[in-house]
Parts: C-alpha cells; structure tokens; sequence
C-alpha cells in the first residue's frame, strides 16, 4: 500500500552550498510516523509536516525512560543519493526494542517508509565536501500512566537534520581523558542498547571533560575501572604495533555499525585485527614503549574520528606524534569513499536511494 504524505504548507529555505551546518540544529520539512497500541500492533505509518507532538504529563517516556533510538546517513553519491548498512541499523534497533521492552518495528514496512520519506526530502541532502543527511528513528513510550511496567502504547518517529562534521575540529586529531570517577554501563544492564538513558548518564562526565578543554571521556568498565570500553559516542580503536585492536563486545559497549564495519574493511585491506579486552594499563605501558602507534574513534555521527593524546590521572599521553595515523586516515579515507561513492563497495554496503 502507498505510505499517505501530508505535504508541508510552509516549506523551509535549504541551506545554501557553503553554509556552516552545525550537527542536529536544522531538520528537513517532513519526518515520518507511525503508532502503536495493544489492539492494533503498529500501524498508520505515513509522513506527515516535520512539527511538534502533544504527549500529556503522565507519557511514561518521561517517567520510566521507555525510548530507544538510531543514527544513520544519507551521502550525496554519484549515482544520487545512498545509504550505508541501514538494514543493520534497523536490525539493532529492534535488539534495543527487545532489552528495552518495546514491540519490535515491522521492519520492511519501515525501511519502505523511510526510503519514501528521503525520495520526498533528497533536495535538502548537503553536497559540500563532509557534510551529509542524518537521520534519527526514535520511538517513545506515550501511554498516560504512573507505574513501572511496559507501555501500552508508543509513537515511532524519523526525523533528519543536514548535518556538517560531528566535531568542530573536523577530521582533526581529539583529546580524550580517561573517566575516573563516574562509568557509563555496568554488565547485565543497557550499556549495549542505544537509548536516552545511557546518553543522559554520560552527560555530567562529558561536561566536565569540556570545561576542561577535552572532547571526549573515554569509559572503563564499572566492575574494577580497569578496562578500556568506548569513548561517550564512539567505539574505540588502538594500533599496537601494527595490529588493530578494540575492545570485545559485551552487555555494556555498543555493537557499533560503523565499528563493526571498520573490522570487516580491516580485513579486506590486510590490516591485522581483534576484538579483546583492552587494560589502560597496557595502553600507558604501550604509549611509553612507543608501541601504541594510533588511536581513534568510530560512530555514525563521526565516522573516524582520530586521537591525539589520551589523558590519564592528569597526565596526558601523546599518542604517535599526535596527528593522525596511516592506519587511521586508511580506514577513513575508504570508508568515507564507500559510503559516498567515490570507492568500490566490496562488501554490498551501500543502498542506492534515487
């Protein structure tokens, strides 16, 4: 069946070519829905003017946290416009579904209703050098109801946001300091689910990392503060002498797409990698011998972020000379062409849109 479009009556001016496109501040003029309830399941997907939503006080999103949520990209392409794994993105949001309680998406019918919404909204795809279409799939409990339990209803929404590099310093070398106080995830609870809540505990930490000058905190496991995890919106990569190494995956790191993606290029470039438990301690003896040649970070939103020092107790750890790795601008440097169609996609990523 066709999705219904209610077409927007006042239509936003684009952003010129050129113009600075700070990350999440700008959404496209339409977004698409679809509800929930006990006695239909999901349905009504349709697009519909991007606008506000009325929940009443009582929506138990804004008591019991039920929220999940994605990150994905459009990219300008030769051939138009594409999207990178985003299959695997709709796969993993239903995996935060499950741990959070939540009906599972018909996936189909949703990966029809977003590629509809972007057909409608490519004019507003950004095609400077860097820039792209993000998109947030998001759903939100709005029963009207006190009570821990599950919701009996939920709001499914897309919106998307032309977007320029993630950080203000662009593909430039950060700074991260090690966490020592607070911890982002602990086992058995939602650190490997992308919802709001794992984010709003992060928040203090990152704030205070900012007030002194850091871009990130990078994360170690709540059990013993012993074992590197990720850094607040990115997996995390080190190069030890050659090989690739991150952190295995477990119940308090997120399964990163992009992450995941990075290994299996790895692979087809002949870079040695693993997936293992990483000690900080083995990250400062490694830094001191010279063994730790680069580090860097992986996201949807950042893509490949490189490290330039990493602070530890009030020390900072230059990392290499501090600049960015070949490894690091390898990885990056493919990725982005795959993703944007200037490079073969040998592994069947990329979905062409229009």
């Amino acid at each position: 069946m066709p999705i219904p479009v209610t077409l927007t009556q006042t239509p936003k001016k684009k952003p010129d070519s050129g113009q600075a496109l700070p990350f999440g501040r700008l959404f496209t003029d339409h977004m698409l829905l679809m509800d929930f309830d006990r006695a239909q399941g999901w349905h009504g997907l349709r697009i519909v003017p991007y606008g506000d939503f009325t929940l009443p006080p009582s929506a138990m999103v804004f008591h019991y946290a039920q929220e999940v949520f994605e990150g994905m990209k459009a990219y300008p392409s030769p051939g138009g416009l594409t999207l990178f794994r985003p299959m695997d993105n709709l796969r993993r949001m239903n995996a935060s579904c499950r741990r959070l309680c939540i009906p599972e998406m018909p996936l189909d019918e949703v990966y029809q209703g977003l590629l509809s919404l972007l057909k409608l909204e490519q004019g507003w795809v950004p095609t400077d050098p860097g820039t792209s279409l993000y998109i947030r799939p998001t759903i939100i409990a709005t029963e009207a109801a006190l009570g821990v339990k599950a919701s009996d209803s939920y709001l499914f929404f897309v919106i998307l946001s032309p977007v320029g590099a993630y950080y203000a310093s662009g593909f430039n070398p950060l700074r991260i300091v090690v966490e020592g106080t607070y911890t982002r995830a602990a086992p058995g609870g939602t650190g490997s689910v992308k919802c709001g809540g794992n984010y709003g505990g992060s928040i203090l930490a990152s704030h205070l990392a900012h007030e002194k000058g850091f871009d990130q905190v990078l994360w170690l496991d709540a059990a013993e503060r012993r074992h590197v995890e990720e850094v607040s919106s990115m997996n995390i990569f080190f190069v030890f002498d050659g090989q690739l190494v991150t952190p295995e995956l477990g119940d308090t790191i997120l399964p990163g797409i992009t992450r995941d993606a990075i290994l299996m290029l790895a692979k087809v470039l002949g870079i040695p990698a693993v997936q293992r438990r990483v000690p900080l301690q083995e990250v400062v003896a490694a830094q001191a011998s010279g063994a730790l040649q680069e580090a860097f970070g992986a996201g949807t939103a950042a893509v490949v972020a490189p490290i330039g020092s990493l602070t530890v107790d009030g020390r900072m750890l230059l990392i290499g000379h501090g600049g960015t790795g070949p490894i690091t601008k390898r990885l990056h440097d493919t990725l982005t062409g795959i993703q944007r169609g200037s490079q073969p996609d040998p592994l069947g990523w990329v979905v062409q849109v229009s």
